[in-house]
């Protein structure tokens, strides 16, 4: 009788663990479709970068434009990041921070996927964070066998996931933050201009503060996050430092970002410090206009 149940608890494990498998495949399957989508946008913009485009727009935005993007350089939307650093699951006061590795499609006001390998053994986690279309999710899975963290399927997370995307876009993805891409544009003072983009009913600003010679510092996003003491869901500032510039085909592009909740506020941390190791631009697919 003993031995028919540990057979039993045996052939259970073993259902069980073919199971997880098989949801951790589908993730990763979704997850590979919506890279593959998002790597073949399609541009509305020019083929290249003229001057003319930013004319209009406030002084410290066209400071940013003329910065980041050089005469005549290829227009590209998509941008494909390669990253390793370091990626806080703690506190301020004890951040505890893990190695990570990383690399993420990211394609303004799209979405992006970021599919991530952080922590160490026995804590090594695996997955993706992303959105794409009208879709955003968090699949997270420890040692590649169970699911630790899973979110998205809400409005909310929506709405917060496009706020990254956005933030993202003002230093890896400049070209996407054109006015020809339906972006607006204002002055918030001398050195600082915010960009307004809407796309599938939302709306999310990203504020960009920039030095005399155009090179952005930090930016800032009031993003919709439930990352407060409260776990609710509310609009509070998010963002980061901008440093290690260099140049990708024709751009001026941060490889060191460190960013985190409550950017200019006592509550602030850096999460997530990033040291790029490549970065490329994608043409994208289908025609411009």
């Amino acid at each position: 009788m003993m031995m028919k149940y540990v057979y039993f608890a045996i052939a259970l494990l073993v259902i069980t663990i073919g199971a997880l498998q098989l949801w951790r495949q589908s993730d990763q399957r979704s997850t590979a479709a919506a890279w593959q989508r998002l790597e073949h946008t399609p541009s509305i913009l020019p083929e290249h970068f003229d001057t003319a485009l930013v004319k209009d727009l406030p002084e410290a935005a066209q400071r940013y434009f003329l910065f980041s993007i050089a005469p005549a350089a290829k227009l590209s939307t998509v941008s494909e990041i390669t990253m390793s650093g370091t990626l806080s699951l703690g506190t301020k006061e004890n951040p505890g921070y893990q190695p990570m590795r990383a690399r993420q499609i990211l394609s303004p006001p799209h979405g992006l996927v970021w599919h991530l390998e952080a922590g160490r053994w026995p804590l090594r986690f695996t997955g993706s964070d992303g959105m794409e279309g009208e879709e955003s999710w968090v699949r997270f899975w420890l040692m590649g066998v169970l699911p630790v963290a899973r979110a998205g399927g809400d409005q909310d997370h929506l709405r917060a996931a496009f706020g990254r995307v956005v933030a993202e876009a003002a230093f890896w993805a400049p070209a996407a933050l054109l006015p020809q891409n339906g972006v607006t544009w204002e002055s918030v003072d001398a050195d600082t201009a915010r960009a307004t983009v809407t796309h599938r009913g939302m709306t999310q600003t990203v504020d960009i503060h920039v030095d005399a010679a155009g090179r952005p510092i930090w930016v800032m996003i009031p993003r919709w996050s439930d990352a407060n003491p409260d776990k609710s869901y509310r609009i509070q500032p998010f963002g980061g430092t901008l440093d290690d510039f260099r140049e990708v085909d024709g751009y001026r592009l941060p490889f060191r970002v460190d960013g985190g909740n409550f950017f200019g506020t006592d509550a602030y941390f850096p999460f997530y410090r990033a040291q790029v190791e490549r970065i490329r631009l994608l043409p994208g697919g289908g025609e411009r206009r």
